[in-house]
């Protein structure tokens, strides 16, 4: 038998980090098996889906290593309209399901409460299709359903608990239930790896399944999603999108490493792995089913480390949409003209150790490329206290007279400007730093000086003091 998995997002909205992670779950495990991965678009939800979304899918599984081409489909669920609803006539016909004209206020009345759920009342009236009529399935009244779980065991349900549920709408339209296992069957999908939000609906997809006369797929439910209270990650309250990450400069590779240690670790003391061990120590046995924190602080280390990991070359050309603005990242605040290839090689190995992100490179070397300095006024509030225009002078005149452009004789100048003062290298190099570069914090000053060139280093310097008249 031929391993077959399925990852079934819908395009409604921005891809989410959880979605991502049980993607790369199933491509994993799908390789391992000599499987295949399927894609397939589950964009019956005509009002919300958008063509945009569906694109945004795709790009956001090649970012993340799931290439185009690499795996079957993508299929779209709204194509098997025909089938969902040739299913649903083959269930009624068969007896295993049956129409209802109940509402729910009915339900309610009858049962007194609104927890209770379905209570049969249509089972064996006997109705015939039509208007507003759904039609339940019909769920058998003993024994039990036992789901094979790859991470769960053997959860098991017994059946009189769960209702008579409907599979189809009034209008004859199959809901997402039995759409969902019907495109399982049609497309021979033989493990079903998704999120653990969706083991209460098991039991009912599988007794589709048994109800079909097809043999039903192993499950493996992953832990749900979190944040850090513990509270299932949330569009409308979390940072979830996965184009945001990409946006705001996190590595692909970082990304995907993360994600797979959300209920799963590799072996040994360690986290950062390279993907191929990822590949071949993955287990669905080993995945944790308790709730996965997200912690985007963890992510962010992460991030850092793989940006510090870069050869150098690479992390100037990762770092290229963020210094001119490619695709959907804003462009940074310098003309294209103003940017300097060669100043940037020059810092850029500085840089590298102190950013997280790749969007953090535009603060960190504006500076080097705009006619002024961006001026940062609470950092220029605490830099320029009393002394500090004196302190500018004298660095003035210190530059002017050097010989030698360089780090060294630049450190050391300021170094004698301070001793001068009474000031340590910190506190006199303060104001000179807000000065030139607009921030408290940054790249190394001197380093940064040496390839700002003395005459605009001057030039700045005089323009700070003339501010402070």
């Amino acid at each position: 038998m031929t391993v077959r998995v399925r990852f079934a997002p819908s395009p409604t909205g921005m891809f989410h980090v959880g979605g991502a992670r049980s993607a790369l779950q199933n491509w994993i495990y799908a390789k391992q098996q000599g499987g295949v991965f399927v894609l397939r678009i589950e964009d019956t939800d005509a009002a919300r889906n958008k063509p945009e979304w569906t694109e945004g899918i795709l790009s956001a599984l090649d970012w993340i290593g799931i290439a185009r081409g690499s795996y079957e489909g993508p299929y779209f669920q709204s194509r098997y309209a025909g089938e969902h609803r040739a299913a649903a006539a083959r269930l009624y016909e068969s007896g295993r399901a049956y129409h209802c004209d109940c509402t729910r206020e009915s339900v309610q009345a009858r049962t007194g409460s609104q927890y209770t759920g379905y209570d049969g009342f249509c089972r064996d009236r006997g109705l015939t299709p039509g208007e507003g009529r759904a039609l339940r399935f019909r769920t058998p009244d003993e024994g039990e359903t036992v789901v094979v779980d790859l991470i769960r065991g053997e959860p098991t349900f017994e059946n009189r608990l769960i209702e008579d549920f409907v599979i189809a709408r009034g209008d004859g339209s199959p809901v997402f239930l039995l759409a969902n296992v019907v495109d399982d069957v049609t497309m021979g999908i033989t493990h079903v790896i998704r999120a653990e939000e969706h083991l209460p609906n098991t039991p009912k997809q599988q007794l589709l399944w048994d109800a079909l006369g097809v043999k039903p797929p192993l499950w493996a439910h992953v832990p749900v999603v979190v944040n850090e209270k513990r509270q299932k990650l949330s569009k409308r309250r979390d940072k979830v999108a996965l184009e945001a990450y990409r946006e705001e400069g996190y590595l692909a590779d970082a990304m995907r490493n993360y994600l797979m240690l959300l209920g799963w670790a590799p072996s040994g003391d360690r986290e950062i792995v390279p993907w191929s061990v990822i590949e071949e120590e993955f287990r669905l046995a080993d995945v944790n089913p308790s709730p996965a924190f997200f912690d985007e602080k963890k992510l962010r280390a992460f991030n850092g480390e793989y940006i510090r990991a870069l050869p150098v070359a690479e992390f100037i050309a990762a770092c290229q949409p963020w210094l001119t603005g490619a695709d959907t990242i804003a462009p940074p605040p310098w003309q294209p003209e103003e940017f300097d290839a060669e100043a940037f090689a020059a810092v850029a190995p500085l840089a590298q150790t102190r950013i997280a992100v790749l969007s953090e490179i535009v603060p960190n070397v504006d500076f080097l490329f705009l006619d002024s300095p961006l001026i940062d006024e609470a950092a220029w509030v605490k830099a320029m206290k009393e002394g500090a225009a004196e302190l500018l002078d004298a660095s003035v005149a210190a530059f002017e007279a050097l010989a030698s452009w360089d780090a060294v004789s630049i450190k050391s100048a300021l170094e004698a400007v301070g001793a001068q003062r009474g000031l340590r290298l910190g506190k006199a190099q303060a104001p000179v730093r807000v000065a030139v570069t607009g921030r408290s914090v940054g790249l190394p000053l001197f380093e940064s000086l040496e390839v700002l060139g003395q005459d605009r280093t001057l030039t700045r310097l005089r323009a700070a003091r003339l501010r402070l008249f």
